[in-house]
């Protein structure tokens, strides 16, 4: 398949940009569509919705706030009615208005006044949805409203139209992501061109992804956070993908490779870890499914698309690119050198070979001081509390959280988030007065009677978010209710809140149990291993107990909120913790494949743990921190998204992947392999024979077999340091290309050696000494004994390729 793409490349370079274009004008024609579902099923809260949905059918727009409050006298003077009604007016008169209900006109108004009369707020409805209405005509009323205030009158709205023309325009977090993105890359490839391809993949996959979730959300319910959660996911991978994959391919180019051979080559080594990584990414999306929360289920569908299209734009798109520009995917000064010296050596060394030098000589020390690390950044999830996050958690700059504290100022906390009790049957005075007599209760407000339905509006003295006006929802459940003998629920927007956290922690358990045992399943299945898999799954768990203390800290504690501008602390949402898990869950996985994949592969040739275990980190760490810095940049970037929900996420995630790369995949899992040994590639061979064979890396070649000869040949040599002097008891290992071990000895005191040959072809020799590092070389052994002189040099790590 790459050969195919890499040759035909003008062909799928059209088909790739017709099909974004194609969907993009689909999508621009159709519109948007989504919706948030946040009521569950067998929740008392729905309970209550049902019954006032068949007494009260929700009007069709979206209900906003207009607050105004004066420093002197009180907001019935008639200075401020003339400047503050005449606006109000001219509002309710703008096209998309449905109506406008003022403090100032009928007997409501009154209510709609402060107690101290300092404070007073008009609501008014559009005609559409709150993501239905256009911002120019929300602009509009915000700019009404706002010139209504003066000196001594302050002005402010809040609502969900108001804060979508808050919020910065859209793409600018994506935009700042992938300029974040572009600058790592070209200091990490050094060439304009190498920088620009993972760009390109990552847009045509993200492109193609939100356009395609777009027009899905009108065929089903897709929350408004689900493109911003799968653009923030799909610039992520598909920028890492394409990474691992440019990589390999310049490495190819280095070591002497045609750049089509090369391209081929990486898509059927690294590629096939994409797709693996993939596939891992996708199966821990789906695993949120088992939740049962509706809510999530569009998420689900917009991240997965995007996902499943990132990879293949990753490994049909990206070796079209790469025949685009064949050897100039180098440096200018890497094509000189290239041209001047020849190919490079295959040896990883500098900073990386001598970190998975020190890794392998301190694997006690190392894994302590990172389980250290991890255990004090876990400590704050210990104080987890979900909730829901609304406007009183925006910027203080905002009018939105400017308008919420108004409100709280004028009418109490709870004024922004109020109860309503709803009942259908029985008496409902003997009800009314046990709420009245209910601590933490501040108003209760009954309304007449509609189709059998009685709804009683309780305020409740604390925020919406407090852990107190929790305890007041249970208690009204639990004692008030059932001593007035009464039939009825609690519901609104925050009992509708409290009864998706408690439901989403209830099912926490059973997600974390399917998607650890799915990603058991698959590196059970790609590694033969028992080890592997149940390392892995420990490293998520640690990773997540960190990375959600350090989001704990920022979020509920407020610990550098004011810093990143991200309003005011609360609960943390109560949807993020099981999309952060298939989140980080699904990028961990990407860099333990892409890490033991490669120590597989060393093991399968070798049969030397240590070896395995420091060429796998030496050649992998470097590209999985820079790829965990790539996405550290995008997710971060998503705190100028606008989107409480999306910022959570995005430092959530980057905490996550900055824990997971630079601690986890290139410390605490090289050091804990070290200490196991051998028994990292355990498999007890009655489930090896039942297990089905997947591997990550693509099966060798079959050799041919080699014509009879009658006779035995040789390679020998010397094994010496760089200044000469002989390595006495160096281990010297011949093996076939497929990894078979032919002979093997162990260096004189002189440094001599000689290894048998069974007859002339391709193969390893592996040399290695506990003080001089270890050497890998293919030989080509033809008539007669080979001469082949090893230098160990202590400072490199070579690999078996």
């Amino acid at each position: 398949m790459a050969r195919w793409c890499y040759q035909h490349r003008l062909v799928v370079l059209l088909l790739w940009v017709g099909a974004l274009f194609g969907l993009g004008f689909s999508a621009s024609t159709a519109g948007t569509n989504y919706a948030n579902v946040f009521s569950l099923p067998d929740t008392d809260s729905k309970s209550a919705y049902d019954l006032m949905q068949q007494a009260f059918p929700t009007t069709s727009g979206d209900t906003d706030t207009v607050v105004w409050k004066v420093d002197q006298g009180s907001v019935r003077d008639k200075a401020v009615q003339d400047r503050v009604q005449p606006a109000l007016d001219r509002i309710a008169k703008m096209p998309g208005v449905g109506a406008v209900t003022s403090p100032y006109t009928g007997p409501r108004g009154a209510a709609q006044i402060s107690r101290d009369g300092t404070i007073a707020y008009a609501q008014l409805t559009f005609a559409k949805q709150a993501n239905e209405v256009p911002k120019d005509v929300v602009q509009k009323v915000v700019d009404t409203a706002h010139g209504a205030a003066r000196q001594g009158l302050k002005v402010e709205l809040g609502g969900q139209a108001i804060q979508r023309v808050e919020q910065p325009p859209q793409g600018l977090s994506e935009m700042v992501g992938i300029l974040a993105a572009a600058l790592v890359l070209f200091l990490a490839f050094g060439s304009f061109f190498a920088m620009l391809l993972p760009i390109a993949i990552a847009v045509f996959g993200v492109g193609m992804g939100l356009f395609s979730t777009q027009l899905l959300s009108h065929t089903t319910d897709i929350p408004d956070i689900a493109p911003l959660l799968a653009s923030l996911i799909g610039l992520g991978v598909g920028i890492d993908y394409a990474l691992f994959i440019v990589t390999r391919h310049r490495r190819g180019i280095l070591r002497g490779l045609d750049p089509e051979e090369s391209a081929v080559t990486a898509l059927n080594t690294s590629g096939r870890a994409v797709l693996f990584a993939g596939g891992t990414v996708c199966i821990a999306l789906a695993g949120m499914l088992v939740t049962r929360l509706r809510f999530l289920d569009g998420v689900v569908v917009g991240t997965s698309l995007t996902v499943v299209l990132s990879v293949l734009a990753a490994t049909t798109l990206l070796p079209a690119l790469l025949g685009f520009l064949g050897p100039r995917v180098l440096s200018r000064r890497q094509r000189r050198r290239l041209a001047a010296e020849g190919p490079e050596p295959e040896r990883a060394s500098g900073l990386a070979a001598r970190w998975s030098a020190n890794v392998e000589k301190r694997p006690r020390r190392i894994a302590a001081l990172a389980l250290v690390v991890m255990a004090v950044l876990a400590v704050p999830v210990l104080s987890l509390r979900l909730g829901a996050t609304d406007q009183g958690n925006d910027d203080a700059s905002t009018t939105t959280r400017k308008a919420y504290d108004l409100l709280a100022e004028g009418f109490g906390p709870g004024f922004n988030g109020p109860l309503q009790v709803v009942t259908k049957s029985g008496d409902t005075s003997a009800l009314v007065k046990g709420i009245e007599s209910t601590s933490d209760v501040a108003r209760v407000a009954p309304f007449p009677p509609v189709k059998g339905v009685t709804v009683i509006q309780v305020v409740p003295k604390t925020s919406p978010q407090s852990k107190e006006t929790d305890d007041l929802i249970d208690t009204l459940r639990d004692k008030v209710i059932p001593q007035a003998g009464a039939q009825a629920h609690v519901g609104g927007v925050t009992a509708i809140s409290k009864d998706f956290a408690s439901v989403t922690g209830d099912r926490l358990p059973l997600f974390i149990g399917t998607i650890i045992g799915l990603g058991f399943l698959l590196l059970l299945i790609a590694f033969r291993s028992l080890v592997v898999p149940l390392t892995a799954a420990l490293m998520n768990l640690i990773a997540a107990a960190a990375s959600f203390g350090i989001l704990v800290a920022v979020f509920q504690w407020g610990w550098g909120l004011d810093l990143l501008g991200l309003g005011k602390e609360g609960p943390i949402n109560a949807f993020l913790p099981v999309i952060m898990l298939s989140l980080l869950f699904g990028l961990s996985m990407d860099y333990q494949v892409f890490l033991v994949s490669r120590m597989h592969e060393e093991w399968v040739h070798t049969r030397d743990n240590a070896r395995a275990v420091r060429v796998g980190l030496a050649e992998t760490s470097r590209v999985i921190n820079s790829a965990a810095l790539i996405m550290v940049c995008v997710f971060l970037a998503f705190v100028l998204s606008g989107n409480s929900g999306a910022a959570m996420a995005g430092v959530g995630l980057a905490a996550a992947v900055a824990l997971d790369a630079f601690i986890l995949r290139t410390a605490l899992v090289p050091a804990a392999m070290h200490l196991l040994g051998t028994s990292n590639w355990w498999l007890p061979a009655w489930l090896d024979k039942r297990l089905p064979h997947l591997a990550v890396e693509p099966g060798e070649d079959a050799p041919e077999p080699a014509e009879p000869t009658g006779r035995t040949t040789a390679v020998h040599g010397f094994v010496r340091t760089v200044e000469g002097d002989p390595v006495e008891d160096a281990s010297v290992t011949l093996m076939s290309k497929g990894g078979r071990r032919l002979d093997r000895v162990t260096s004189l005191a002189d440094g001599s050696y000689i290894v048998s040959v069974p007859a002339p072809g391709d193969y390893l020799l592996a040399v290695s000494s506990s003080s001089y590092g270890s050497k890998a070389r293919h030989v080509t052994v033809t008539e007669g004994p080979v001469v082949y002189d090893v230098e160990l040099t202590g400072d490199e790590v070579d690999a078996v390729s």
